[in-house]
């Protein structure tokens, strides 16, 4: 009962200002911290942060806790006064509740009787009517549903980490009412557009979803840009189906207006080197571009004159002012395409239909100006009329012939202007469409001249037909592998670092297998990358023989080639495979080491880079601990190598014409001495033997 009474009283904010005569130690020190803080509470806090009081008794774990807490200035055993004032204080809190009494026990009679303190029951009172106003009020303010400002957390608040159970049955409360408020809020610009999860930037390049949103601007450009002219001439939009072409346009409205307000003004754009992101700066640099006032005026409201003047598609051609859109779609599509060359060929397929299409349109109007079959040059009113009309525009523009010929000084006149512009227009396409299709095979009629200047200088030297035939196969190959003859020209007008990007993509992969490489300085297996050079041998071509001077190292790319040895050399020792390396002991190798040990020999067509030993060496100048990394690396393989691997010198003179020394039988072998020489007079007496046996 003393526990739930003291929470009771942590609860309430009384007055403040009051001094009270400490008749029980215990009561005053538990009351008089509550009353120093109430009335600054009740001034300063808002309606939504007073919690109404509850007198029911709590039984929880949670209130227990709380009270003892709140017990602690108590003393282990209070004086029968403190204990009497105590429960009467509690008696008059339940008839106050109540508004009835309830029965007492008789030794809490006993105790009433024993206290007299007027002040405690004068403050008692005091605090229950300020507990029925503030009731009074909360219940007040709750059915007006006025809207509460949200509490700000104070700044101590926040730093300490203990919370009082008052802020805590505060918590509760509002918790409370949110859930069982069902007043609709009201949802921001901002917060839609933040759960929407559009970019505070967009990337025009790079942003894929941004290229799919140009595409439907595109789609609604040319919706207007196709139907409006068929609208306006040709008697297909009727009092039956007006409605759906509204609703298509307020459609295309849509995107429109999306694409001015969400997207455009999200854009990047580069000043002075740099890529700004900042979204007000993003805004300010569209709203004060070309293209923003193109926008606009494209979606001028005109249609507003409907009202005065019918529905009449003509107030809609501002529409199509929205050309930049499509222009940059073009542009970004053409710069993510393989084959770019395809597409063009059929935008400008694409302009050509759309003049005929206009052509068509503009004869239809010709046509029921004059009337329409009132003469033989205007169209007679059979069959489709849009068919009819685009088969008379395409034998106009192309020039065909075979049109019937102009009657009155209109039609004379329309006829030469539509000559005149059909002969510019069709001439200046078909230029385009072969502007179009040169570029898109410039490479193959460069690869074309080169081999046939190489052919014509073969035949000058009467070189022979067998390597004028591997010539004209590694050109081919090399053209159909790499569709170009030297990669090395096509990088160099690129800065450095987009040459080690293209670099590492390419032929990363295949240095990071190579073992002689690995624990090198990373930095100078970039410097590698740039200066390796790429080769294509035909199937059976001599990579290196032995016996030659080594000055560069091979690393396989695509491929095989296979090490001969043997006493021919035509036995296949080994065959190496793509990552693989040879020719390094030549290339790193010093004093007179450096002469190949094997015949490696392309088996097919094969890919090699190559470093050679000059650019090696001066690499290694800027890495001296790689340079002793591959050293000591050289050494442990011509260790493994040993003397059998040794390179044979050349012999001076005309000894070279005489085939090398073979190798010597098994029964000598078994006769020769430490010396490694035959011992005659054994062979002399076992000559002796035999002759004698006999």
């Amino acid at each position: 009962m003393l526990k739930s009474l003291t929470v009771k009283f942590n609860k309430v904010n009384p007055m403040e200002g009051r001094t009270e005569k400490k008749l029980c130690p215990n009561l005053s020190s538990l009351s008089q911290p509550t009353i120093a803080q109430g009335d600054n509470q009740n001034e300063k806090e808002p309606l939504r942060s007073r919690t109404p009081i509850t007198f029911e008794k709590s039984h929880s774990k949670g209130d227990n806790s709380t009270g003892e807490n709140s017990l602690r200035g108590f003393t282990p055993n209070p004086d029968p006064e403190c204990r009497a004032e105590l429960t009467r204080t509690m008696a008059e809190m339940e008839k106050t509740r109540t508004g009835k009494e309830k029965p007492v026990s008789f030794k809490t009679k006993v105790l009433e009787t024993s206290i007299i303190n007027e002040y405690t029951d004068a403050h008692l009172h005091n605090l229950v009517e300020r507990m029925r106003e503030r009731t009074a009020l909360y219940k007040k303010t709750l059915t007006e549903e006025e809207n509460f400002p949200e509490v700000e957390a104070n700044s101590q608040t926040a730093m300490s980490t203990d919370i009082s159970p008052k802020q805590e049955n505060n918590s509760k409360l509002k918790e409370h009412q949110d859930t069982f408020s069902f007043k609709p809020q009201r949802v921001p610009v901002k917060e839609h557009l933040r759960r929407m999860l559009l970019p505070r930037s967009i990337d025009s390049y790079t942003d894929r979803v941004y290229l799919l949103w140009l595409l439907l601007v595109t789609i609604a450009y040319n919706w207007n840009c196709w139907l409006l002219p068929v609208r306006l001439v040709f008697p297909c939009q009727t009092p039956d189906n007006k409605n759906y072409w509204i609703i298509t346009d307020i459609v295309c409205d849509i995107i429109y207006l999306g694409d001015i307000l969400l997207i455009q003004p999200r854009l990047q754009f580069v000043r002075g080197g740099e890529i700004i992101v900042d979204s007000n700066e993003l805004k300010r640099n569209y709203r004060s571009s070309t293209k923003f006032q193109m926008d606009v005026a494209s979606l001028l409201p005109f249609e507003v004159l409907y009202i005065f003047f019918g529905v009449n598609p003509i107030f809609r051609a501002n529409r199509i002012l929205k050309y930049t859109s499509f222009f940059e779609f073009n542009h970004h599509l053409e710069s993510i395409m393989n084959k770019a060359y395809v597409y063009r060929v059929i935008r400008t397929t694409g302009y050509l239909l759309f003049l005929l299409h206009i052509n068509a349109c503009v004869y239809y109007w010709a046509s029921d100006y004059e009337g329409i079959g009132s003469t033989k040059w205007v169209y007679n009113g059979e069959g489709n009329k849009y068919l009819r009309c685009f088969y008379w525009a395409v034998r106009t523009l192309i020039t065909i012939g075979g049109l019937p010929e102009p009657q009155t000084s209109f039609e004379i006149v329309f006829q030469f202007l539509n000559f005149f512009s059909g002969v510019f227009v069709f001439s200046s396409l078909i230029g385009q469409m072969r502007d179009v299709i040169g570029a898109a095979t410039a490479n193959r009629n460069y690869f074309q001249a080169c081999m046939d200047h190489i052919i014509a200088y073969m035949n000058k030297y009467s070189i022979p037909q067998s390597v004028q035939y591997r010539v004209r196969t590694w050109l081919e190959y090399t053209w159909n592998s790499q569709r170009i003859l030297d990669e090395s020209n096509l990088l160099e007008n690129l800065p450095t670092a987009m040459q080690l990007s293209i670099a590492l993509d390419i032929n990363f992969s295949i240095i990071n297998k190579v073992e002689l490489f690995k624990g090198c300085d990373t930095q100078m297996i970039y410097d590698l990358l740039l200066r390796l050079k790429s080769t294509i041998y035909l199937p059976g071509d001599f990579v290196c023989k032995k016996g030659e001077i080594g000055k560069e190292m091979y690393i396989i790319k695509h491929g095989e080639v296979q090490v001969l040895g043997g006493p021919v050399g035509a036995q296949v020792l080994v065959t190496l495979k793509a990552g693989s390396v040879f020719g390094e002991i030549s290339l790193l190798a010093k004093g007179g080491g450096n002469r190949r040990t094997a015949d490696v020999v392309a088996h097919g067509f094969a890919n090699l880079l190559t470093l050679d030993k000059k650019t090696l060496q001066e690499i290694l100048l800027h890495y001296p601990s790689s340079k002793k990394l591959l050293m000591k690396k050289a050494k442990i393989l011509l260790s493994q190598k040993g003397k059998t691997t040794q390179a044979i010198p050349a012999r001076p003179g005309p000894a070279f014409l005489f085939p090398p020394k073979e190798e010597t039988p098994r029964m000598l072998k078994v006769l020769l001495g430490n010396t490694g020489k035959v011992d005659l007079g054994r062979l002399l007496k076992g000559k002796r033997k035999t002759t004698t046996q006999e």
